[in-house]
């Protein structure tokens, strides 16, 4: 017995050295290679920066294990640069805190060579800022929805992605949108109807000036841009064949600007800023661009380079809110374009007229100028609570133009030489609310009153008739004045239900009612009524029907008496004051329209819609150049059609972005109703027993495009084709053909530098037309169409930004 224990104990003895051994020897290898570690220790570095990306200082830093341990802690100085040593490589947690800062967490993966991380820290006062501005966007948004309509948006990216980026006019981004299809003179159609187009920023509306507002506004400014067609709701009237609604950038959510410069082929000269912040519950955003070229108007010929056609632009605008409290802000905009344009000369054309002694007049030489301008003011409240959210908002737009004549060449072409001046001085209030009643019902309610004063003053020089037919005519001109003035008021009130009759059923219903008191009176109640189905997340259907009521644009009515031009060149061709010219009045138009639509997400990022339209109108108005100031003039056709189907795509996903719509349909109307002293007798014989198509009415409009970006680089492509509006045939009849079909291809290349000094870099180059198609935009021919215009020819842009 006691020999076997003293065996035990030796071999537990034996067990217990071997034991001590392994542990020595363990604690040897470990100590030895953190001593190699320690000798090499490595460091994590970087700076800590705020929102807007300005070095931090006062930011403590630390450096965690995962399992929470601190190995390193720091606190940044002025330049708000860190650095940190750590024991060996390994994955780390980079924590920064600062008072009334969020912590800025970042994970890190250390190598024998240390590592590199910034941070970010966002003030939690801007954060409680951010959330609330959201949340009185999203009730703005409540107020004026868009059920049963058909919207098409363009994202700030989609914008971008363009060749051009927001250099791009926004006409010619809209273009891009389905149903959308290019004029002269800045003008776009949208299915196929004339340019009854209402704008409205952050939900306001702009009244349209004299001159276009493709021209006026900016892509600049535009966080996103909504293209509403289709049966609109009650909250949408007067002008309604599609509405811009622009939603602009914010220096809350995008603190910061640029300086650019945008420029090129034929003489293109653009440079451009815009900057935007916050102070406390104060937000502002301004940006600006001057603009010079060659090309202000389109080109009455095919050759690359236009004759007397340089232009000079300046554009503003500036958005400031301050929001009261959590509830309720207040937001004020303000814009300003001014511009001055060199018409555009046609050689080779031949004079009709002589003046006193001169028989010949070079067309090539003709100097005629136009200057426009247009500046607007709006301001607005907001309010939101639990159970209504309302907005009511001021607005003020001041619109003027003036034509220059060249005296001797236009009388000898065109036997006038009229210097015409027309202003406009629109104001009004905007009142919109949205009322939660419960029971599945959400009440939405506003009205608008508008006040505007239009005035015009022409002087016209014109060649006295030596007989009644005016087939002689004298050489000596003669003064004919005209000018006038006149207020005009409408009154709109409208009030519609938004049912959800199930939980995949929306049925929206109302009705609005507008009057007008202006050249013309007239009121009318308007019912609307819109389903929408939606029987998973991936499929909506939409149906619709809207009654229309559309004034005539006050500022496009001159008023003038032709009777003043009895017995002169400037009478209407084709008349004599024995036979004159029938001269209605211009008169609202009444339509009925009829909308019906799907979209389906096919996979992620993949969506495609259609969209189908019938409008029948009642005095259709359209609109049209008559002579040689660019001041488009009104007139009714008493009765028309319209109707098409669109098709859009788009896949959205990671670095790609592709889209691509498809559009056709026509427009025909019959009877002109007013302002006919425009056309001649054939013409309305013709016209008061035939449809014929608008001049706008184009078959088929397409367009697409395709962005990538890899490593910072952007690649960008995208198109426009269209069938071709309208011109005479050859046998006269008015809109009786159309000129050829074209297709427009343009590409884009731009880089963006993030790391550069200072602030981001970015360059970039763009080839408008790559093809170099020669196209006809119109002929000069058609209803309403006083000379040829053709589109760009290939040109060549870059652009540079520097970003803080």
């Amino acid at each position: 017995m006691r020999m076997r224990g003293v065996s035990r104990l030796a071999a537990a003895a034996k067990r217990g050295a071997a034991r001590h051994l392994l542990v020595a020897t363990l604690l040897f290898a470990f100590w030895g290679a953190s001593q190699q570690v320690l000798a090499q220790p490595s460091q994590v570095s970087g700076v800590a920066r705020d929102a807007l990306q300005r070095p931090l200082a006062g930011v403590v830093v630390r450096l965690e294990m995962p399992d929470g341990k601190i190995v390193a802690r720091t606190t940044t100085g002025k330049n708000g640069r860190f650095s940190l040593r750590v024991a060996g490589p390994g994955i780390y947690a980079l924590v920064g805190e600062k008072a009334d800062f969020a912590t800025a967490t970042a994970v890190v993966t250390v190598t024998a060579k240390g590592a590199a991380s910034d941070l970010t820290l966002a003030s939690k006062s801007q954060l409680n800022l951010q959330v609330t501005e959201q949340m009185l966007t999203a009730a703005r948004f409540a107020i004026e929805p868009r059920i049963g309509a058909t919207v098409y948006t363009l994202t700030q990216e989609a914008i971008q992605n363009q060749p051009g980026g927001d250099n791009i006019p926004l006409n010619q981004t809209l273009l891009q949108a389905p149903g959308v299809s290019q004029d002269s003179f800045g003008q776009f159609h949208l299915r196929n109807d004339h340019a009854n187009v209402q704008y409205r920023i952050n939900g306001v509306i702009l009244p349209e000036g004299i001159n276009v507002f493709g021209q006026s506004l900016s892509s600049r400014f535009a966080s996103s841009i909504d293209l509403i067609t289709g049966s609109l709701p009650a909250q949408y009237g007067l002008y309604t064949t599609g509405i811009v609604d622009i939603q602009t950038k914010s220096g809350e959510t995008q603190p910061g600007g640029y300086v650019g410069l945008y420029g090129g082929s034929l003489g293109w000269f653009e440079p451009s800023a815009e900057y935007g912040g916050s102070t406390g519950n104060f937000n502002y955003y301004v940006t600006g661009d001057y603009l010079q070229n060659d090309l202000g108007i389109e080109n009455p010929t095919s050759s690359y380079r236009p004759i007397h056609d340089f232009t000079q632009q300046l554009r503003g605008f500036a958005y400031l809110e301050d929001i009261i409290d959590p509830s309720s802000k207040i937001s004020v905009m303000l814009g300003g374009f001014q511009g001055s344009f060199q018409i555009p000369n046609n050689p080779g054309q031949t004079p009709v007229f002589q003046y006193e002694n001169q028989t010949t007049f070079n067309s090539a030489q003709l100097n005629e100028t136009q200057q426009e301008s247009n500046d607007f003011a709006t301001i607005a409240y907001l309010k939101s609570t639990q159970d209504y959210d309302f907005q009511v908002a001021a607005f003020g737009r001041y619109s003027s133009l003036a034509y220059t004549p060249d005296t001797i060449g236009d009388l000898m072409f065109y036997g006038n030489a009229q210097t015409a001046e027309r202003t406009d001085f629109a104001q009004g209030i905007q009142a919109d609310g949205t009322y939660r009643a419960g029971g599945g019902h959400t009440l939405r309610y506003g009205a608008l009153i508008t006040a505007e004063l239009a005035s015009s003053n022409t002087n016209s020089l014109v060649f006295p008739c030596l007989n009644s037919a005016c087939t002689s005519v004298g050489t000596t001109p003669v003064t004919v004045n005209e000018s006038g003035a006149k207020t005009g008021l409408t009154y709109s009130g409208y009030l519609q239900d938004e049912w959800k009759i199930l939980p995949t059923v929306t049925l929206n219903y109302g009705a609005r009612y507008d009057v007008l008191r202006a050249y013309t009176d007239a009121q009318q109640l308007s019912p609307r009524i819109n389903a929408v189905w939606q029987p998973d997340t991936d499929t909506t259907f939409h149906a619709g029907y809207s009654r229309y009521f559309t004034p005539p644009l006050m500022e496009l009515i001159s008023g003038e008496q032709i009777s003043k031009f009895a017995g002169t060149t400037g009478y209407p061709a084709g008349y004599t004051t024995a036979s004159p010219p029938l001269d209605g009045p211009i008169l609202p138009e009444r339509s009925n329209y009829i909308d019906v639509g799907a979209v389906h997400t096919f996979l992620p990022g993949l969506k495609f819609g259609v969209d189908g339209f019938l409008k029948y109108a009642h005095d259709l108005i359209d609109e049209g150049q008559f002579g040689a100031p660019i001041i488009l003039s009104i007139f009714n056709y008493a009765h028309a059609n319209t109707y098409g189907v669109e098709f859009t795509g788009n896949y959205d996903l990671g670095p790609w972005a592709i889209y691509g719509n498809l559009a056709v349909g026509r427009e025909q109307a019959t009877q002109v109703a007013s302002q006919q002293f425009n056309f001649t007798p054939e013409q309305l014989a013709y016209i008061a027993s035939n449809y014929i198509y608008t001049d706008h009415s184009q078959w088929v409009t397409a367009s697409g495009g395709i962005a990538y970006t890899w490593r910072g680089t952007r690649f960008s492509a995208d198109m426009i084709f269209g069938s071709g509006l309208r011109e005479d045939s050859a046998s006269g009849v008015p809109n009786g053909a159309t000129v050829p079909p074209y297709v427009q291809v343009n590409f884009g290349i731009s880089h963006r530098f993030d790391n550069a000094p200072g602030g981001p870099i970015e360059i970039g180059v763009n080839l408008i037309n790559a093809l170099d198609n020669i196209y006809e935009i119109r002929s000069g021919t058609g209803v309403g169409v006083f000379a040829p215009q053709y589109g760009p020819r290939r040109t060549v842009y870059g652009s540079l930004r520097k970003y803080f």
